[in-house]
C-alpha cells in the first residue's frame, strides 16, 4: 500500500511529544492525537465487544437468549457502550492506540447450539443471523454511529471485522437459507485450494456459495424478518438501486458486498479485517476493496468536516497461518500460492509473529525489517503475541508479560494489541474449552488498586520493583504506545544496529520531504546515569525526548545523558 497520508499527516509533529496519563482530560487527548498516522505503523487494538465492558446491563441477554451455555460460550455483557466509555476517558489514547478492530457487530443466531464443545451462542460475532443490523445484546444502530463519531474524535479509526464464507449455524429457530446460497458439506479438508474454497470451514457452518454468479432471491427467512421489524420495503429498494448501478448480478456474494459496505456509507468506517479470507475466492476480495473504497469515498464526501484525512479506504487479510516469510505469495493448502495484495489487501495478519517473539531482540527486528523494506516494500502486517482463535500465542501463561509488550510495540510494521495483553489477562482459563478459553471478560478491577502481577518467574526488567504490578505493566505498554504514535520510523524506519551491548539500534524514515528518526536502547543495567551515543542519527544541540522517563535533554558531543533508572530508554525529537 503506497500512503496517502503524507500530504498533510507529518505536519503535526509538535504534537508528538505530548504525554499522557490516567488523569489527562479528553480536550487534551483530543488535541495528542492529531498526529500523523499511517495504517503501516498502526497500533490496533483488538477487542470482542462482548467480552470488554458492559456499560449497560439492559441487553446482557437480548432475543430470548438463555445464561445457559459453556463457559466462556456465552453473552457475558459488553456493549457497544462499554467501548464508547473506555474511548472518551481516554484508555485508548493513553495506550497509543490508533485503530479499533471491533468483531461484526451484526445480528448474531438467535439460539445456542452445541457443536461438540458445549452450548454455545454468537456472542463472537462471526454466526450472523441479519448483515444489515446491530445485534441487540450489544447496542443499536445509534450506539455504533455514536462508538464511530465518538473515535473519530479521538483520533481512532475503526476496523470493522466483516465475514463473506459463511452464516450462523442452523438451530431450530435460526433456519437454514437456500440451497442457491450455501451449501452444507462438504467438510473443508484443506488438501487443495478447493478443499479450503468450496466446503463448511466445520459441521453447520453454512458455506456461502461465493464462486455462483447466479442470480438469486433474498432468503425467505431474511424476507420475513424485514416485513414484521417494518423495512422490507426500503431494504429492497436499497438494493434495487445497488445492482442497477453496479450491474452485478444477484448472486449471494454481491448481496453480501452491499450489505458489508452500508456500514461504510452510513458510518464511515475506516477499514475492514477481513475473516477466513483464504476461504473465499481471491478474486471476490478485489471486488469488494472495489466496493469498499466507493463507499467510503460516498461518504467522506457526504462527511467532509467528519473525515479524519483523505486516506484511501484500507484493508487487513486473516488468510490463516499466513507468516511474514511468505512476502506477497501466500501458500495456500496443496501448495499453490496466492498474492492476497494483489487482491484487495493493504495488510496481511501475520501469525508468525507469536513465534518469531522468542527470538533475540536484533534478528526478530532486523528480520522484519528487511522483509517490510524488501519483499513487501509498499505493504505491511499486522503482528500479534496473542488473538481470540491462536491457541499458541506467546507466552500463553504471561509470565513474560514486559518482554511481549517490549518485542511486539518495537518490532517493524503494525501492531494488534488483543483485549487484555496490556494487563496480562488470562488465556488458559480452566473451566473452558478450545478457543473459548482465549475470550475471558476483560478484568478492569485488577488495575483499581496496586495488585502484584501473578508471576511465578522473575523476567522482569529491573525497570520496575520485585513485585511489579498490573498497573506497572499497563504503564510500560502505555509508554511504548505513546511512542509508536508520535513517531512513524518505529514501524516503517530502516532498521539499523548501533550498539550490541547494551543493545541499541536506531529507526529511520524519509518520503516525501518527511524525516522521522529514533533511537532505542534496551536491557539496560541499572546505574546513576546512561550515557548513549546519537550521533549522527541527532545533531549537537537538537532536544530529544526520552519517551520512557519522559524527560528531555539536549545532544551534546553527539551523546546525551539520561538519569539510569530505567531499563529503557526511547528517544526520538518531540
Amino acid at each position: 500500500m503506497q500512503s496517502k497520508t503524507l500530504n498533510t499527516a507529518l505536519i503535526c509533529l509538535s504534537l508528538m511529544g505530548l504525554g499522557l496519563t490516567q488523569n489527562t482530560n479528553a480536550a487534551e487527548i483530543g488535541k495528542a492525537n492529531k498526529k500523523p498516522f499511517l495504517w503501516e505503523n498502526a497500533t490496533v487494538y483488538f477487542l470482542l465487544t462482548d467480552r470488554f465492558h458492559n456499560a449497560d446491563k439492559k441487553n446482557d441477554l437480548a432475543y430470548g437468549r438463555l445464561a445457559d451455555a459453556a463457559p466462556l460460550r456465552g453473552f457475558m455483557g459488553g456493549d457497544l457502550q462499554g467501548v464508547i466509555a473506555k474511548i472518551q476517558d481516554g484508555y485508548f489514547s493513553r495506550l497509543g492506540v490508533n485503530a479499533l478492530w471491533i468483531t461484526p457487530p451484526v445480528e448474531q443466531i438467535h439460539e445456542g447450539t452445541d457443536e461438540g464443545t458445549g452450548k454455545s451462542y454468537g456472542f463472537h460475532g462471526y454466526w450472523t443471523k441479519d448483515f444489515t443490523k446491530v445485534d441487540a445484546n450489544l447496542g443499536s444502530e445509534k450506539d455504533f454511529k455514536k462508538l464511530v463519531e465518538v473515535a473519530h474524535q479521538h483520533g481512532i479509526r475503526i476496523l470493522l471485522d466483516v465475514v463473506m464464507n459463511h452464516i450462523g449455524p442452523v438451530t431450530a429457530t435460526d433456519t437454514v437459507w437456500p440451497a442457491d446460497w450455501v451449501r452444507a458439506e462438504p467438510t473443508c479438508d484443506y488438501k487443495t485450494a478447493d478443499g479450503a474454497i468450496k466446503c463448511t470451514l466445520v459441521k453447520n457452518l453454512p458455506d456461502i456459495l461465493t464462486e455462483s454468479d447466479k442470480p438469486v432471491d433474498l432468503p425467505p427467512q431474511l424476507a420475513q424478518k424485514w416485513k414484521q421489524e417494518g423495512r422490507y420495503e426500503r431494504e429492497v429498494k436499497e438494493l434495487d438501486v445497488y445492482f442497477a448501478r453496479t450491474g452485478f448480478p444477484r448472486a449471494p456474494r454481491y448481496y453480501l458486498m452491499k450489505w458489508h459496505t452500508d456500514w461504510i456509507r452510513k458510518y464511515g468506517i475506516d477499514g475492514f479485517r477481513v475473516d477466513t479470507v483464504k476461504h473465499v475466492e481471491a478474486s471476490v476480495w478485489k471486488e469488494l476493496k472495489q466496493e469498499a473504497s466507493a463507499a467510503f469515498e460516498e461518504w467522506k464526501k457526504a462527511n467532509p468536516k467528519k473525515k479524519l484525512s483523505d486516506d484511501p479506504f484500507f484493508m487487513t487479510a486473516e488468510a490463516y497461518n499466513y507468516p511474514i516469510s511468505d512476502g506477497l505469495q501466500f501458500r495456500m493448502d496443496g501448495g499453490s500460492r496466492v498474492n492476497y495484495y494483489a487482491n484487495g489487501f493493504d495488510s496481511m495478519i501475520n501469525f508468525s509473529f507469536r513465534s518469531d517473539a522468542h527470538l533475540e531482540y536484533e534478528t526478530l527486528f532486523s528480520r522484519y525489517a528487511n522483509y517490510l523494506q524488501n519483499d513487501l516494500k509498499g505493504y505491511s502486517v499486522l503482528n500479534y503475541i496473542s488473538s481470540h482463535d491462536d491457541g499458541s500465542p506467546f507466552d500463553p501463561a504471561r509470565q513474560r508479560p514486559f518482554e511481549s509488550a517490549t518485542k511486539l510495540m518495537l518490532t517493524p510494521g503494525s501492531v494488534q494489541i488483543y483485549y487484555g495483553d496490556e494487563i496480562a489477562r488470562l488465556l488458559n482459563i480452566a473451566e473452558a474449552q478450545g478457543d473459548a478459553k482465549l475470550r475471558a471478560m476483560m478484568d478492569w478491577s485488577v488495575l483499581q488498586k496496586d495488585r502484584p502481577l501473578a508471576l511465578q518467574t522473575k523476567q522482569v526488567p529491573h525497570t520496575y520493583k520485585d513485585s511489579p504490578t498490573y498497573r506497572d505493566l499497563l504503564t510500560h505498554w502505555q509508554k511504548l504506545g505513546q511512542f509508536r504514535a508520535a513517531h512513524v520510523s518505529v514501524g516503517m524506519g530502516v532498521h539499523q544496529q548501533l550498539s550490541v551491548s547494551p543493545y541499541i539500534f536506531k529507526r529511520s524514515y524519509q518520503k516525501d520531504g518527511v524525516r522521522d528518526h529514533v533511537v532505542v536502547a534496551l536491557d539496560l543495567p541499572l546505574a546513576k546515569t546512561h550515557t548513549i551515543t546519537v550521533a549522527p542519527v541527532f545533531q549537537d544541540g537538537e532536544r530529544v525526548k526520552d519517551y520512557y522517563s519522559g524527560q528531555s535533554v539536549i545532544v551534546q558531543s553527539g551523546k546525551v545523558e539520561l538519569p539510569g533508572k530505567h531499563a529503557i530508554i526511547l528517544l526520538g525529537k518531540p
